[in-house]
């Protein structure tokens, strides 16, 4: 029995410390700007489509399945569907605000 706690406590503390010693900063991304690198991929990807009509239509469809899942009280099929499209219908924000670790 006391391996077992001596054991755990050790995992427990080498996680911590290495959680501890690798916080590095984040750094935000910016959209690209009109000519730079892969600018129309961009352009295609997030403005014409997730922030244009198909965007909006998966977005909608998204929480429309995910409240027809609730109702059937699917709650865990429910959620992901609403979050998922919360998430599609708000993904340029999203992009713009999150950050890359380097």
């Amino acid at each position: 029995m006391r391996y077992d706690i001596r054991v755990t406590l050790s995992l427990l503390a080498f996680s911590a410390a290495y959680i501890a010693l690798s916080v590095v900063p984040a750094m935000a991304i910016t959209a690209p700007a009109a000519g730079s690198f892969a600018y129309d991929l961009y352009d295609v990807g997030v403005n014409q489509m997730l922030k244009g009509p198909i965007g909006f239509v998966g977005g909608i469809a998204a929480i429309a399945i995910g409240a027809v899942s609730a109702i059937q009280q699917k709650v865990f099929g429910a959620v992901p569907c609403i979050l998922g499209g919360v998430a599609i219908l708000k993904a340029d924000t999203i992009v713009s605000s999150l950050g890359s670790i380097f």
